[in-house]
């Protein structure tokens, strides 16, 4: 795997990790990535399983809180996709 593997690695990490912070469920979170940052599905779902694998009591806990937890609408989903694609993109000129 090249530094540009790597890095688009790194950034669907991220938004995973954003999209989580809006309690979305794993498969909201793929629906979200492939049709605003045009991340496939099949990628998401492989870097989620592998952040699950290394951090399997913090994704309990939070399976328990989705059931918790309020949507956001698409709208705020569209902000907020494109600020996370915005800062990684200035990450990646760093």
């Amino acid at each position: 795997m090249g530094d540009s593997s790597a890095s688009y690695i790194h950034m669907v990490h991220h938004l995973i990790e954003t999209c989580m912070t809006f309690h979305m469920t794993k498969e909201e979170c793929m629906e979200t990535l492939s049709k605003h940052a045009n991340i496939a599905p099949v990628i998401t779902s492989t870097v989620w399983n592998e952040l699950e694998k290394e951090n399997k009591e913090f994704f309990e806990d939070y399976a328990k809180s989705q059931s918790k937890a309020d949507c956001m609408s698409a709208e705020e989903t569209t902000k907020l996709i494109e600020k996370v694609k915005s800062d990684a993109s200035k990450d990646a000129d760093d």
